[in-house]
Order: structure tokens, then C-alpha cells, then sequence
């Protein structure tokens, strides 16, 4: 069995149980947090997404209250962000996106797979909060097409007990998910190529009701990234696009967050798709809002980006 399987595995032990020994041995309870974030985990429809928008667009034109962002691109993965974010600097409202599958919970993560997803299951109770979304998966599976839809899933304060290595961590924290499924340009181009010349407005839009979700919870940090470009084959600049345009340049999401960090952990020599970010946020990233070197270059997950 795979060290990544094998894994999934004890974390499921752990859940069921309710509890953990951490590497000082003690007990560490779980069970109240896990519930607790079941019960306000959330699934939205395409409509409700795009009332969401609507009403944060209608927001927006009305001069709701701005912040004056902080935009950072680093090298790290989504998780090793969100405990830098959380547990180093005391950041609070921070929501991590979710690369995710549409049609399975946690995507490969059972299974051992290493994608984006199955990082931030294998080191929270993320899986377990997305149980509770079926509709969200069943809805996906009842339709064939690989745009997917603008359905999201809002998974509030689960607990993360495990770092970017998979270690167990001496006390967990917590953290809130958009899970929103990216669509898969790769299946597109083999069995519909006639349908490609959608994806930079399907990103946009769907990208839009992503932020639209956060904005209704009222995060306040965001970790974003390369949304689909691994597996599922987006243009990274594509994607960095589509976050800009409601992010920045008079968008609607405009100063709307305090904070926004692109994590794009990119294994490549060339290190294109981490490029493809720092160039479209240049102007906006600051040196002071930036991680230490050390920090963004960190890679101690051995996860893929998808």
C-alpha cells in the first residue's frame, strides 16, 4: 500500500475515532470541530451562486466598504499557506479554494492520488465536511458535460491536524474550503474541441461565483492558485486572468477581500504556470506583502498541483 493511501486511511481511523495522540503523545480531541463544521458545511446551486453575484455586484455599485488588498503569489502549496496564513502570521477568515473533482468527494484522495484536493484532505477533515454536499456530486455525475456547473460547496472552520509533510500536528487549527470544480479543458479538447472557445468566459464566471461565496461568509483571506491547471489542463494565465478581472481593474471584488495569496505550487524546471501568476499580479504584489524566500519556496508536500 502507498504511503499516500495508507495515510487517507489513518485519517479516517482518526475522524471515526473522534480523536488523535499527537507527537508528544497526548490525546487530542477532534470529534466537536469535525461536527460542528458538517453542520455549517454548505452546498450552493448554479442559481444561488449567481444571486450571490448579483447581490455582491449590487454591493459593489452601492460603495461597500474597501480594503486595500494584499495580493501575494509564492511558491507554496495551498496548505502550506493556509498554516503560514493562520498559524504563523494570526490571520482570521481564511478560506482556501479547492481544486476539486466534480463528480467524487476529496477526488482521489482515498485512493492515494496527489493532486491539489487530496493534499488539503490528507491534512484536515476537509473529506469528511464534503460527505455532506452529495447533491453537489450526485448532480455532476447526472450530467456527462466537463464544463461542469457554477455549484459550490463552503466548508467552514475544519480542523487541520496535519502539516505540509503529513505530519501530526501538536495542535490543529482551523480553516474554511470553496470547493468548486474548475473546468476539465483536457476532456474538452479530446471529446469536444468545438466547446474550448467557452473556457475563459466559463472561468471568469465561474470564478466570480467562487468569490461571490466567500464574500457571502464573509472571508476575509483568500488562497487561491492554479485552479485546473494541472489535470484538467487550463491555461494558467488564463486562470490568473479570470481572478484578476474581479480582483483588481475595477472589478467587483475590488478591495472586497484584506488579503489575497495565489499558491502555486509548481514542480516544473521551468516553473511556467507559477510565472503565469507572478506576471499577471505584478503590479499588484508588494515586497512587504510577500513570504520570506524560505517560506514561499518551501515544498516539504509532495503533492501535484491539478
Amino acid at each position: 500500500m502507498g504511503i499516500y493511501k495508507s495515510l487517507a486511511l489513518q485519517n479516517e481511523s482518526i475522524i471515526a475515532a473522534g480523536y488523535y495522540a499527537n507527537p508528544r503523545g497526548a490525546h487530542v480531541d477532534l470529534a466537536a470541530d469535525v461536527a460542528a463544521a458538517c453542520r455549517g458545511t454548505r452546498f450552493y446551486t448554479p442559481e444561488q451562486t449567481q444571486q450571490f453575484l448579483a447581490d455582491q455586484t449590487a454591493l459593489s455599485a452601492g460603495g461597500v466598504a474597501r480594503h486595500e488588498t494584499a495580493f501575494e503569489v509564492t511558491g507554496e502549496t495551498s496548505t502550506q499557506a493556509g498554516q503560514r496564513l493562520v498559524r504563523d502570521e494570526g490571520a482570521s477568515d481564511v478560506a482556501i479554494l479547492n481544486f476539486a473533482s466534480a463528480r467524487n468527494p476529496g477526488g482521489g484522495y482515498l485512493g492515494g492520488a496527489r493532486a491539489q484536493e487530496e493534499d488539503l484532505c490528507r491534512s484536515s477533515a476537509l473529506y469528511t465536511t464534503l460527505l455532506e454536499a452529495r447533491e453537489h456530486y450526485d448532480a455532476h455525475r447526472a450530467n456527462r458535460d466537463t464544463r461542469y456547473s457554477h455549484r459550490v460547496i463552503y466548508s467552514p472552520d475544519v480542523p487541520v491536524y496535519r502539516d505540509g509533510a503529513t505530519r501530526l500536528l501538536d495542535t490543529p487549527y482551523q480553516i474554511s474550503y470553496l470547493t468548486s470544480p474548475a473546468p476539465n479543458a483536457g476532456a474538452l479538447a479530446k471529446h469536444e474541441p468545438s466547446a474550448l472557445g467557452e473556457i475563459p468566459g466559463l472561468l471568469t464566471e465561474r470564478a466570480g461565483r467562487v468569490l461571490a461565496v466567500a464574500a457571502q461568509h464573509g472571508v476575509q483571506t483568500l488562497v487561491l492558485g492554479a485552479w485546473g491547471c494541472g489535470v484538467f489542463r487550463n491555461d494558467p494565465a488564463t486562470v490568473a486572468q479570470a481572478f484578476r478581472g474581479h480582483l483588481a481593474d475595477g472589478g467587483v471584488f475590488e478591495g472586497r477581500f484584506a488579503r489575497v495569496v495565489f499558491a502555486v505550487y509548481d514542480t516544473s524546471a521551468a516553473k511556467t504556470t507559477l510565472a503565469a501568476f507572478q506576471e499577471a499580479f505584478e503590479n499588484l504584489v508588494t515586497p512587504q506583502s510577500q513570504p520570506q524566500p524560505s517560506v514561499a519556496a518551501s515544498s516539504a508536500s509532495r503533492s501535484r498541483s491539478q
